[in-house]
């Protein structure tokens, strides 16, 4: 089904025509719940990977033997979806709380050690020709396939995220590995996403106001400061679109275009090993809009609450806010980086 955009409220180039040298695209995802196989783009589906190829793992030191196991987390969605489902009213019966209660039990994983290897979780695997905002991979590479360790405990402080990133051509896949791995717990369940198929639709977007020449960033805020008297003045007035939720980035999965610095100042994102400055390769969002971001709401899905139809991945970045992952532009195969908004 196709997922629509609908027009921006106003034209932001009219007022500000300076943005127009500063305007490029983003393609959104618009993942949906679904059954997605190994030769379709998705979040959270099966991985077109060899079944001779090792599956990327996670040895870094850390707790990982305490958990949620994710069929478990798998298994309660989906008891309270139907639930709800049933009946909207009062949702699951006295049996099915019981059930839940049982689903959301932590389990521990007797001997395993802190650096014995687990699974990280394939959670998205993007195809060039479904995206045309994919930036480029390696050479011959068409694939994008990306995981995570479902454990929050990496890095500096101990409470960051891990990611794999791989380009591969895919149709050099020839055997495909039937049971991919995962691990026997998780640390957080936001980590196990819902299978998804994608609905790809390319959109205009604008950079991040911070990272705006200062004089035009300053108007901006002028214009936006003139709104909220506007709006204080006459309660019953439409409010206008403001730059960053409105007319800038959309919120949502999507490939390419301007990463979001809404909860950090906008920060360098060189390559660490050739300095080039990376460009954002994907955004995993929390959800595909909320309050704040209502007009970016798809036309199919108008007049729809932000719960349960913005959160259709069941992926929980942070505390609902998104990842930004940013590629080196030149040579992909260098590691990537990534912020957390």
């Amino acid at each position: 089904m196709t997922r629509t955009t609908p027009p921006r409220p106003l034209d932001v180039e009219a007022l500000f025509p300076e943005l127009a040298a500063h305007r490029g695209t983003t393609t959104r995802l618009h993942p949906r719940p679904g059954s997605p196989g190994v030769t379709d783009s998705s979040v959270g589906g099966p991985l077109l990977w060899p079944a001779d190829e090792p599956w990327p793992v996670c040895t870094e030191p850390h707790g990982r033997a305490r958990g949620r196991r994710p069929e478990d987390i798998r298994r309660y969605r989906e008891v309270l979806a139907d639930a709800w489902r049933r009946d909207p009213v009062s949702g699951p019966t006295d049996e099915e709380r019981r059930l839940l209660r049982e689903l959301d039990r932590e389990h521990r994983i007797p001997d395993l050690a802190d650096t014995d290897p687990v699974p990280m979780i394939g959670f998205a695997q993007l195809y060039r020709r479904d995206l045309p905002d994919l930036p480029p991979g390696p050479p011959g590479c068409d694939l994008l396939q990306l995981f995570w360790c479902p454990f929050d405990r990496h890095g500096r402080t101990g409470y960051g995220m891990s990611l794999d990133v791989r380009w591969r051509d895919a149709a050099a896949v020839t055997d495909v590995l039937a049971e991919q791995p995962l691990p026997p717990v998780v640390g957080y369940e936001g980590y196990v996403p819902a299978p998804c198929v994608l609905h790809p639709e390319q959109v205009r977007t604008y950079p991040f106001a911070g990272l705006l020449p200062d004089e035009l960033r300053e108007r901006i805020d002028v214009w936006e400061g003139d709104d909220e008297e506007e709006e204080d003045e006459d309660e019953d007035q439409t409010p206008r679109a403001r730059y960053q939720y409105d007319l800038s980035i959309p919120p949502g999965w999507r490939v390419g275009g301007f990463a979001s610095w809404h909860l950090t100042d906008p920060a360098p994102m060189d390559c660490l090993s050739c300095a080039t400055p990376m460009r954002l390769l994907v955004t995993v969002d929390s959800s595909e809009w909320d309050g704040g971001s209502g007009s970016w709401r798809p036309v199919e899905q108008a007049g729809l609450r932000p719960h349960p139809h913005a959160l259709p991945t069941e992926v929980t970045v942070g505390r609902a806010g998104e990842l930004n992952v940013f590629s080196c532009p030149a040579d992909p195969a260098h590691p990537p980086r990534w912020s957390v908004q």
